[in-house]
């Protein structure tokens, strides 16, 4: 299943040998549309697959409304959906009135549906109802919000710092919170602003046991994670050797990581956890199901990480926010997340120049408050954009809101609908590995999955 659904009303969509285009200005560039032969859909169709889950009838009118040629209906549908906020999505909000636990406090979550979760037959349902309900705001997101290119990102990050709701009773009642203040709160925004909301969230401190890290029993999943998925990437891992004979070292600016990093930065976030303390028998704590620095439980001694030497006894949390900033101004961090990014928007072979260009970028604005909005823009304004067609296969979750977008399809029960993933072969939040789902079509060509799929669409005829 490679492009786009095409329903009823669009079995007919011109395709233009993109050979035959001249070039066309993009923002402040030219740019030759293709020089392969290939045959490529319009620009809306690409556009419209790429910084959304496909193209609907009023996206279709939407874009068709903009002035200019096609370049320049480009250029302002990327502006605007770069300012979601500014996007009029009433529509798609009232279809998630119903979901009663989307929007409740963190405290809230923790109590209702895990504190005082009834005993018996009920109390599976009362805990695991918040993320039943995260399920069904994300599938009627994708399918009816006019903010695309964010549900796209909120995708994008949820595979990024993965969390798997169903692998604790402690994890699922909190999801919504999570989704809430961690994922959609940041999708465009500052990449150490969203890394430390994720390292102080409890879904993700229970997810990957930083809520037991202390200096008595240090845990090293959520600092060795932190570093090989969420920042610099396996391939900035330098196996076992010291610190000190890491290339840069001596300058401070160490070209990748090593073991010991990973244990030392262990012990920098110590006592990063949860207020949980149901029996009330730890000085200080509470039982809010919030996060906590709890004093009581940090290494309080010198720590060196990624070069950087980590004074004694620093005011709370320093520690790790120290390793925070370390890791979200490393290059390594900008090559891996841009590549990342690249794959999603643009194709599984994204240009090498283009990956380079967008992490430098990446890299020179990790203090920005709009850093990752810039990134997206520079990928989104690319020849490769414009230009790259059937790189990629989508996956169940697209084709499914895909398709009901492209039919105009009235949900009236969105849990039965988000069952489908399940034969289909990507579960919503159902990735119990921290590395979250593929991104590349070799993950999904599978001839079972790619059945379940064609038995999904054929159910549409």
């Amino acid at each position: 299943m490679v492009g786009v659904f095409r329903g009823p009303s669009q079995r007919n969509t011109r395709m233009t040998n993109m050979s035959q285009r001249t070039a066309v200005t993009l923002g402040t560039s030219a740019f030759v549309e293709s020089t392969s032969g290939r045959l490529l859909p319009d620009l809306e169709i690409i556009a419209l697959n790429r910084m959304g889950f496909g193209r609907s009838l009023q996206d279709l009118e939407a874009w068709r409304s903009l002035p200019g040629d096609s370049a320049e209906k480009l250029s302002a549908w990327i502006e605007r959906q770069l300012h979601s906020d500014r996007i009029d999505d009433s529509e798609c909000e009232k279809r998630l009135e119903g979901l009663s636990t989307i929007n409740k406090p963190i405290e809230r979550l923790w109590q209702d549906h895990y504190r005082k979760a009834p005993e018996g037959d009920k109390k599976y349902e009362a805990i695991y109802q918040p993320v039943e309900e995260v399920k069904a705001a994300t599938l009627l997101r994708a399918v009816y919000s006019k903010r695309q290119l964010q549900e796209v990102l909120a995708d994008f990050w949820h595979n990024h710092f993965n969390v798997s709701p169903h692998r604790s009773e402690e994890i699922a009642p909190v999801f919504p919170s999570y989704d809430r203040e961690v994922i959609h709160r940041h999708p465009l925004g500052n990449f150490r602003e969203m890394l430390e909301a994720v390292a102080q969230h409890p879904a993700m401190l229970f997810y990957l046991d930083n809520a037991q890290n202390s200096r008595n029993g240090p845990n090293e999943n959520w600092a060795r994670e932190l570093f090989e998925l969420y920042t610099l990437g396996a391939l900035n891992y330098l196996g076992v050797m010291r610190q000190k004979d890491v290339p840069g070292f001596a300058d401070g600016r160490p070209v990748g990581y090593v073991d010991d990093d990973i244990y030392e930065a262990t012990r920098a976030f110590t006592g990063w956890r949860v207020n949980d303390n149901e029996d009330e028998w730890q000085p200080g704590m509470e039982d809010t199901g919030s996060f906590r620095y709890y004093d009581l439980w940090h290494d309080r001694f010198q720590k060196s990480v990624l070069g950087k030497q980590l004074s004694p006894d620093q005011p709370p949390m320093k520690d790790g926010r120290d390793v925070l900033d370390a890791l979200a101004a490393h290059p390594g961090t900008g090559r891996h997340i841009a590549r990342k990014l690249a794959l999603r928007l643009i194709g599984d072979h994204p240009p090498e120049s283009l990956v380079e260009q967008a992490a430098s970028l990446f890299t020179s604005q990790y203090q920005a408050p709009d850093q990752i909005r810039q990134v997206v823009r520079l990928l989104l304004l690319s020849n490769a954009f414009a230009t790259t067609w059937g790189d990629k296969l989508k996956r169940p979750f697209e084709i499914l809101a895909g398709t009901l977008r492209a039919l105009s399809a009235d949900i009236k029960a969105a849990q039965p609908t988000v069952g489908k993933l399940w034969q289909m072969g990507q579960p919503l939040f159902g990735r119990v590995p921290p590395d979250g789902y593929p991104d590349h079509k070799e993950a999904w060509s599978g001839t079972s999955s790619m059945l379940e799929r064609w038995r999904h669409v054929e159910g549409f005829a």
